[in-house]
């Protein structure tokens, strides 16, 4: 008889398509930046800050995003969510004041990204355990798909259509894509009688299975190791969302055309499945640490080579090996977390995460967008940039060897 397909992949499925097209919008307010620039007038720190103000209320909802997730699971979650996300987008396509900006991106479309990773990833580190780490970095492949295909359609309907129907068409099909996709979401396999990773089915779906003990988010929030992950997750955001929201207009001051410019950032997205898959199955064989560890050398070695990007090959270079680091980033906190405390409260922990993570990525793009707007330049912020990378791999190079498949640091009192 056909052994029928493990239902964790129909959830690896589901999340690779939220998580593309909503990272994928994000890059693409790369592209709308020099839009609103243009017709505008707006500063480019004032811009900016509406990416900064969508980071913080991203990371703070959050946490309340994974604690809802632990308790009533992820389908309702992020069906609300992807409402929020496609409105922020068809209203986008109305701005005329910088106030309108902040609300429908900063607010709107943060609540929308505020489930994409804590709610997903969190889904799939209770669906496997033995191939955790790869089934996260195929999730967020969808990512670097979105990240490669969002900007380059986004900017074909911007120069064919102009910026405010490009944001209908989006928002359009990014509601009902979501919202499509979060109907496949279920919180665990034991909810439909299965086991996690596929194991035979379990004949009395409400009786867990035998666990090892894990933390409560009091004792797991005690743990010095989970306040290095916090700060390790703000020093990294500051770094990628910089880059994410002012490449686009680097690479338009040092020469390119704005196609040439849209570009690159798709070819950081590109890139970034490599290095996904790369650290997804890495983290299955040598655990979350030293994956840490090697996507802050290779972060620190591309933005090296940035201080001296002064062409428009220089730039693909960077995003060559910068696009490694991204993707690895973004797919190694949340089984590195399931390692190290288990998935009992994982969402609660990731959303924590996740918060401290958009912190610094809020500062990150609202300081670099001032610095240029006093010195004409993003050299001063890229030097900043290189300095935190430097400062990262101090702060994970502290992390303590895994020891077995999992080391659980906390235990409840």
């Amino acid at each position: 008889m056909k052994t029928p397909i493990y239902y964790g992949y129909n959830i690896v499925a589901a999340s690779f398509l939220i998580q593309g097209v909503t990272i994928g919008g994000n890059f693409a307010y790369g592209v709308l930046f020099k839009e609103l620039e243009l017709e505008f007038g707006w500063s480019r720190a004032t811009i900016a800050g509406a990416s900064s103000a969508s980071l913080l209320v991203m990371g703070f909802m959050a946490v309340l995003a994974g604690r809802l997730n632990d308790r009533i699971g992820p389908r309702w979650l992020l069906t609300v969510s992807a409402l929020f996300y496609g409105l922020g987008y068809l209203l986008f396509a109305r701005l005329h004041a910088p106030w309108q900006l902040y609300l429908v991106y900063g607010l709107l479309v943060g609540i929308g990204l505020s489930t994409h990773d804590v709610v997903t990833l969190s889904t799939v580190a209770r669906w496997f355990t033995r191939r955790r780490g790869m089934a996260s970095a195929v999730v967020k492949v969808g990512t670097g798909c979105g990240q490669l295909l969002v900007p380059l359609a986004v900017a074909a309907l911007v120069a064919g259509f102009g910026w405010r129907t490009a944001c209908v068409v989006f928002g359009a099909t990014a509601l009902v894509v979501l919202a499509a996709a979060a109907q496949v979401m279920r919180r665990d396999p034991e909810s439909m009688g299965l086991r996690v990773d596929g194991a035979a089915s379990r004949a009395n779906p409400g009786q867990p299975g035998a666990v090892s003990p894990e933390p409560y988010a009091g004792s797991a929030a005690r743990s010095p190791l989970f306040w290095i992950l916090c700060c390790s997750q703000a020093v990294v955001f500051a770094c990628l969302i910089t880059i994410t929201i002012h490449i686009v207009p680097h690479a338009t001051d040092v020469g390119a055309s704005r196609a040439t410019a849209a570009a690159v950032i798709s070819a950081i997205g590109g890139i970034s499945v490599l290095g996904r898959l790369a650290v997804g199955g890495a983290i299955d064989r040598i655990g979350g640490r030293r994956a840490l560890i090697a996507c802050y050398a290779t972060l620190f070695a591309s933005l090296a080579w940035l201080q001296f990007a002064t062409e428009t090959w220089m730039l693909f270079v960077f995003a060559a090996v910068y696009g490694v680091a991204h993707g690895g980033f973004f797919t190694v906190m949340s089984p590195t977390l399931a390692e190290f405390f288990g998935t009992r409260v994982h969402g609660a922990l990731f959303g924590t995460v996740l918060m401290f993570g958009s912190i610094g990525g809020a500062i990150g793009p609202l300081a670099a967008g001032a610095v240029f707007d006093a010195t004409g330049s993003y050299r001063i912020a890229f030097g900043v940039l290189l300095g935190l990378a430097v400062a990262g791999l101090v702060l994970v190079s502290r992390l303590p060897p895994m020891r077995g498949p999992r080391a659980v640091v906390a235990t409840p009192s």
